[in-house]
């Protein structure tokens, strides 16, 4: 047992020095994730409903922005936040991620608007509801419900492409683990670091979907095949 509890590995996981360094590293992988989802979800809503709108102007730019965005590198844009803009690695990497994810939300939420059927327009039309009005009883509850996976999806995404923050220097979970595994430099004290970091992502992520399923099973509840 004594020896078990002096193998590299065991002296590594008794040091408080470890978990600090991950928790501080945890905390801005947070930060950045949660700053990325929110504006994310706010400008790839506006996007997309500029998308669907039809309305020429609106509609080109949004396509222009979508169609540019949705096929350059991540982490580009990233380092194009960080070197070009001038922004601190934290904000960099949240703009980044922002510019990116907000054009793929754009899609989701055009998708998801374009499920539901031109009928269920004219049905809110013929008994006199406002755009807004029809949008907000008619069109926006069978909507939400299909766009709830992909959505999570991607916000998971997020959290996991939060770890490209290491490259401009942001001390997130992944680059606060390799500054670790510098520290631990023994290959059994590495590999635990990174099994670590491993599960403390899943353990996120699978949080996060699983609320998310369980969060569209109560609102498919009840509606049928509204919208299919």
């Amino acid at each position: 047992m004594e020896a078990f509890l002096n193998t590299p590995v065991m002296q590594m996981l008794s040091d408080p020095v470890l978990y600090i360094g991950l928790g501080y590293g945890l905390v801005l992988t947070l930060e950045i994730s949660v700053l990325a989802v929110v504006f994310s979800f706010i400008f790839g809503t506006i996007l997309g409903a500029m998308r669907y709108s039809g309305l020429p102007v609106l509609s080109q730019i949004a396509t222009t922005y979508i169609e540019v965005v949705r096929n350059l590198p991540q982490l580009l844009l990233i380092l194009t936040s960080y070197f070009v803009l001038g922004l601190p690695a934290m904000w960099a990497a949240t703009i980044g991620l922002t510019i990116y994810t907000s054009s793929i939300i754009a899609e989701v939420i055009r998708g998801g608007l374009n499920s539901v059927p031109v009928g269920q327009w004219e049905a809110a039309r013929s008994q006199g509801f406002s755009f807004l009005q029809s949008m907000r009883y008619i069109v926006l509850p069978p909507a939400v419900v299909k766009m709830i996976p992909p959505i999570v999806s991607q916000f998971v995404t997020v959290i996991k492409d939060s770890s490209f923050a290491m490259a401009i220097g942001a001390y997130e979970l992944m680059f606060k683990g390799t500054i670790l595994a510098a520290k631990y430099w023994k290959p059994s004290q590495i590999i635990t670091i990174y099994v670590v970091i491993s599960l403390v992502y899943f353990a996120i992520n699978f949080t996060i979907s699983s609320v998310a399923r369980r969060l569209q099973s109560r609102l498919t509840v009840g509606r049928g095949s509204i919208g299919a």
